[in-house]
C-alpha cells in the first residue's frame, strides 16, 4: 500500500470528522481506513490522532501533517486536472467565499450565471463578511472588496469599487449643504457595521492625505441595503457601496455628497491561493467572472 493512499485516508477521516462518517463518504470500510491511518502513523513514527470510543482529535503533529498534506494532495489533484480536464468538462466541487454585500446585490447574479453555465460543477457559496483563511478553511477562491495587502495570495481585479456618502433630499434640506467630511460628526449617521471603518469613516484630502471622521447615530445595521433604506427614510447619512446606492441616487431618493473626499483605492477581486498548478475549475471561474463584469458589471450595479 503506497503512502499516498494512506495520506488520502487520513485527510478523509479528518475532513469527515470521524472514521464512520469518512467510511460512508468515500465508500471504504471503517476498519480499512483505520488500518491506513495506523500504517501512516507507524511510517511517520508519530501519533496523528487521539482516539477514544466516541470521538477523536488531532495531535499537534496531526495538525501540522494535515495542513501540509492537504496542500500536497491539492497540488497532485490540480496537476491531474491540468492534464486531463478541459474547461467544458469540469468536475467536482468549487468552494467560494463572498461578502454578503456582493451576494445580495445584483452583481451576485454573476455567481448564479456561472453555476447555470457549469451544472456539472458543484458550487458551495459561503456568504460571509469576514476575511476567511482560504487554505486553512478549504476555500478554492474568494471574492473580496478590499485594498490588496496579502502578497501570499493571487488576485485578479474584476471591477472598481467606490463608496458613496448619501442622504435623502428631505434630510439635506434640514441640514443645509455639507461641504467637508468634518461636518458629519454634527449629524446623525447610519453605521454599517459590515464596513471596516464602522464609526470612523475614511476620507482623503486634495493633497492625498488620508484622514478619518468619527460619526455616530441611533441606527446601526450590518447590511448596506438596510442602510440605504434608512437613508431614504431621512434617518441619517449613510456610507455604502456605490453599487448598492446607485439606484437610489439615480431615482432621486438619495443625493450623493462629498465625492471629492472619497478614496478610490479599493476594487472587487477574485482571490485564490498561490499554487503551482491552478485547478481548471478555479481558472474557469475567475475568467468567467472577469468577462461577466466587463459585460454586465455597470448595468448590474445600476439595477441594484
Amino acid at each position: 500500500m503506497d503512502t499516498l493512499t494512506r495520506i488520502r485516508a487520513y485527510i478523509d477521516v479528518v475532513d469527515a470528522e470521524g472514521f464512520s462518517a469518512a467510511s460512508r463518504k468515500v465508500g471504504k470500510s471503517k476498519a480499512l481506513l483505520s488500518k491506513y491511518v495506523r500504517e501512516l502513523e507507524d511510517e511517520l513514527g508519530a501519533l496523528l490522532l487521539n482516539r477514544t470510543t466516541r470521538q477523536f482529535s488531532m495531535t499537534e503533529a496531526g495538525h501540522t501533517y494535515y495542513r501540509t498534506a492537504s496542500e500536497i494532495l491539492k497540488e497532485i489533484d490540480n496537476l491531474a486536472d491540468l492534464v486531463r480536464e478541459k474547461n467544458t468538462d469540469l468536475k467536482g466541487k468549487l468552494k467560494i467565499s463572498a461578502p454578503r454585500t456582493f451576494v445580495d446585490a445584483e452583481i451576485g447574479q454573476s455567481l448564479i450565471d456561472f453555476g447555470r453555465e457549469h451544472p456539472e460543477l458543484s458550487l458551495e457559496i459561503v456568504s460571509d463578511d469576514r476575511f476567511v483563511d482560504l487554505v486553512e478553511e478549504g476555500f478554492d477562491v474568494a471574492i473580496r472588496i478590499t485594498r490588496l495587502e496579502d502578497s501570499t495570495l493571487i488576485a485578479r481585479k474584476l471591477g472598481d469599487f467606490y463608496l458613496k456618502i448619501c442622504a435623502s433630499p428631505q434630510f439635506l434640506e434640514k441640514t443645509g449643504p455639507i461641504a467637508h467630511p468634518s461636518e458629519l460628526s454634527r449629524f446623525p449617521c447610519i453605521i454599517d457595521t459590515n464596513g471596516k471603518s464602522h464609526s470612523n469613516w475614511r476620507f482623503i484630502d486634495a493633497k492625498g492625505t488620508n484622514f478619518s471622521v468619527p460619526v455616530s447615530g441611533h441606527i446601526e445595521v450590518n447590511s448596506p441595503t438596510s442602510a440605504v433604506r434608512a437613508a431614504e427614510s431621512s434617518l441619517g447619512i449613510a456610507q455604502v457601496p456605490e453599487f448598492v446606492a446607485r439606484n437610489g441616487i439615480d431615482s432621486g431618493r438619495l443625493i450623493a455628497i462629498l465625492d471629492d473626499f472619497l478614496p478610490a483605492d479599493r476594487g472587487i477581486y477574485a482571490i485564490y491561493p498561490h499554487r503551482r498548478y491552478l485547478p481548471a475549475k478555479v481558472r474557469t471561474f475567475v475568467d468567467f467572472l472577469y468577462n461577466w463584469f466587463k459585460k454586465y458589471g455597470d448595468a448590474a450595479a445600476a439595477r441594484t
